[in-house]
């Protein structure tokens, strides 16, 4: 996995996927070239994640949203099973007493997709479980930010554009069964193009297991 570090400060101007008004702290891109990579981007990141941390992930079909978020819930020890829930809106994942991360948060995996504004957002009452979780929400650009003062916004781009059957960014992804990676069973060597942007206090610097990311691990 290749990185490469894109400060904030003296850009000229705000990229489109930015909250209008808003600057990130910092910007990294990452290029991971397989699923595995991916997935153990997710777990890397868990270990720095504490109850409340609000991550905004956007990805085409087959971009690896849904191996991104294995990874997660591996990492932080909670009840495996992490699938898209682009029909149920919310899944959460509890956290494991035998696990790696006894007494840790939650997993809240929610799919934003089919969720117009950030009213219908309020409406499955997020604010109930964010405290003592890590809430992942799928397409939640423009529909999540006001849930926290701090996030992280996750972008996932493949270099084709398309997945399995065709489709492109504006059609909901990961829609696995089980447990398996989301990326297409033929390509899960074609590189992913990740970015990642930090926003408010709590990531006010890039997260030491990405800062220190080199290479392919």
């Amino acid at each position: 996995m290749s990185a490469s570090n894109q400060p904030a400060d003296g850009r000229p101007e705000v990229s489109s996927e930015d909250s209008p008004g808003v600057r990130p702290n910092w910007e990294k891109t990452l290029t991971a070239t397989t699923a595995e990579e991916t997935h153990n981007l997710g777990v890397r990141l868990a270990g720095v994640l504490e109850a409340g941390d609000l991550l905004v992930l956007s990805g085409e079909l087959g971009a690896g949203k849904t191996t991104f978020t294995q990874g997660l819930g591996e990492g932080l020890g909670v009840r495996s099973g992490v699938i898209s829930p682009t029909f149920v809106l919310v899944r959460i994942h509890p956290n494991l007493p035998d696990g790696p991360r006894p007494g840790g948060p939650d997993l809240v995996h929610v799919d934003a997709y089919r969720l117009g504004s950030a009213a219908e957002i309020d409406d499955i009452d997020l604010e109930n479980t964010l405290d003592s979780s890590v809430t992942v929400v799928e397409w939640g650009h423009d529909r999540v930010e006001h849930l926290s003062e701090s996030r992280l916004e996750i972008d996932l781009h493949r270099a084709i554009g398309l997945g399995a059957g065709g489709g492109d960014a504006s059609t909901p992804g990961g829609t696995t069964e089980g447990t398996a990676l989301d990326f297409d069973n033929e390509d899960t060597d074609e590189p992913r193009t990740i970015v990642m942007r930090g926003y408010g206090p709590r990531w006010a610097t890039v997260p030491e297991p990405v800062a220190t990311l080199e290479g392919t691990f």
